[in-house]
């Protein structure tokens, strides 16, 4: 169907939620599209619903029972969505919600599987400690696809729901949701579009949790890389357990005068062992539907 879903997953966003429906419908407004707007209330205990309530528009609240999870709030908003084309933005003002016309256009004029708002403009407000763990969880998706992702874990995207509902049994319930969907899109081929966006101060408290959700976003990140490309994960694993395997044999002999051929040929039936289950992994994949 022509036109477009906003998906708004909100929990505890009193602050922010108001003023950004009523951003959404001013922006969407002018839009010459159809357009509706899905509020995912994620068992909020503060004034989030009423917030939402008090602006006018083509706006659906719809509420979890607890709080479910930034992906179980996308999930249902998705599975609730009228229209072909998902948009999803957060409740907290942090995303310029004035480029997504420009998203949804490209998207659809340029044959987009996906189009994402890159927090790569010159208006960044993020702070230096998640900056930091940003890089790195983005360096090792950028190893693990082969591609450089200038912004793995936006919340500013355009999506078609027929390849969210494609991917959906491996979406997860927590934050990991958008770097999921763009570890699994760009590993299988479709097409991915990335535009600068700034990123503003947010309002109200941040939900992140930042050693829990950073090791619930790596193991996500390997996980979907063992799922669609596992040789990327077994093969420098193998290897390097191969280099271990000679530094032992090596030391050894020079440090105490006697090879320790048993620990050395421990290692290496290991490193072969891995590579073997890797193989074996990527041939099941490969012959996966």
């Amino acid at each position: 169907m022509d036109g477009f879903s906003v998906i708004v997953p909100a929990y505890n966003e009193e602050k922010g939620i108001g003023p950004v429906l009523a951003g959404l419908v001013r922006v969407l407004s002018d839009f010459d599209k159809p357009y509706e707007i899905i509020v995912v209330n994620d068992g909020s205990t503060d004034m989030t619903k009423e917030e939402a309530g008090t602006v006018e528009g083509p706006i659906r609240i719809v509420d979890n029972n607890r709080n479910m999870g930034y992906g179980a709030s996308l999930k249902k908003g998705i599975m609730h969505s009228i229209y072909d084309l998902i948009v999803i933005s957060d409740a907290d003002g942090t995303y310029p919600i004035d480029k997504i016309p420009e998203l949804v256009t490209m998207a659809e004029t340029e044959k987009r599987h996906m189009v994402v708002g890159a927090r790569t403009g010159p208006g960044i407000k993020i702070p230096l400690c998640r900056r930091l763990v940003k890089w790195l969880l983005t360096r090792l998706a950028n190893y693990l696809t082969g591609i450089k992702i200038p912004d793995i874990n936006s919340g500013l995207r355009v999506i078609q729901k027929t390849v969210l509902e494609e991917f959906e049994r491996i979406l997860p319930e927590g934050f990991s949701f958008t770097s999921t969907i763009t570890i699994a899109m760009l590993l299988n081929g479709y097409s991915v579009k990335y535009v600068p966006i700034d990123y503003f101060e947010r309002k109200g408290k941040s939900k992140i949790r930042p050693i829990q959700d950073t090791l619930g976003f790596l193991q996500l990140i390997i996980r979907a890389a063992l799922y669609f490309n596992p040789l990327k994960i077994f093969i420098p694993l193998s290897f390097l357990l191969v280099l271990l395997s000679f530094i032992v044999l090596i030391g050894s002999w020079l440090l105490f005068g006697k090879p320790m051929d048993v620990t050395f040929g421990v290692i290496l039936m290991t490193a072969a062992i891995i590579l073997a289950i890797g193989m074996l992994a990527d041939l099941i994949d490969k012959r996966l539907p």
